[in-house]
């Protein structure tokens, strides 16, 4: 099983020696914008085929609120305006991996870049075995997420709407790369959670994986 790393120093290693040695995992990235419901997707996966889910963005929240000198670094970080270091972000998902007693993991929200997917890969020595795109209208994710803030003014409409065109910018081409690999799924994320999550199911039985 995954060795446990118990050293927060361990996160900043310059090592980028392969936790894969290990024990092989099965890896899914789960991609989309704000308000493509791939939150609430990787809730029913959990439940459905015993994945550990981790959010990269939760992940570096939980560090920060540890209130160590490595998340008071990644708190300034942010409140500087600056976007915290791939390495950083993927050394975290990594102690997560290793620390944990399951090998299926669901990775949410990461990578979002290319800089992103090759730290993960320089770091970790892996790549994911699928990729799950949940593939959302740019309108439908507005109204969710302003709907979600129990609609906010309309000033963040635009927003909202930045933000959109700058994941896109950012995320295309990790998607391109993977497409390339035959490891993206595209996900149609319009409709119920149960119709959305009935897209999602047959991927996995196809892959056996089981809870």
């Amino acid at each position: 099983m995954w060795r446990r790393v118990t050293l927060l120093s361990s996160l900043v290693s310059s090592s980028n020696a392969s936790i894969l040695n290990q024990a092989k995992p099965f890896i899914t990235f789960v991609l989309g914008g704000p308000g493509s419901g791939k939150g609430t997707q990787c809730e029913k996966i959990v439940e459905t085929y015993g994945f550990n889910h981790l959010s990269a963005g939760d992940l570096l929240r939980r560090e920060i609120a540890s209130e160590t000198e490595y998340g008071t670094m990644i708190l300034n970080t942010i409140r500087e305006g600056k976007i915290v270091p791939s390495q950083v972000t993927v050394k975290i998902i990594q102690r997560e991996m290793e620390s944990s007693d399951n090998i299926k993991f669901l990775i949410d929200g990461f990578p979002r870049s290319e800089e992103n997917r090759v730290a993960f890969e320089k770091i970790t020595g892996a790549e994911p075995d699928l990729v799950l795109f949940f593939d959302c209208p740019e309108e439908e994710m507005v109204k969710r997420v302003l709907n979600r803030n129990q609609g906010r003014v309309d000033d963040n409409i635009e927003t909202m709407k930045k933000r959109l065109k700058i994941f896109e910018a950012l995320n295309r081409p990790v998607i391109n790369y993977y497409s390339e690999k035959g490891k993206v799924f595209k996900i149609n994320a319009v409709g119920n959670v149960d119709e959305i999550f009935e897209q999602v199911r047959p991927i996995f039985d196809s892959c056996k994986v089981t809870n």
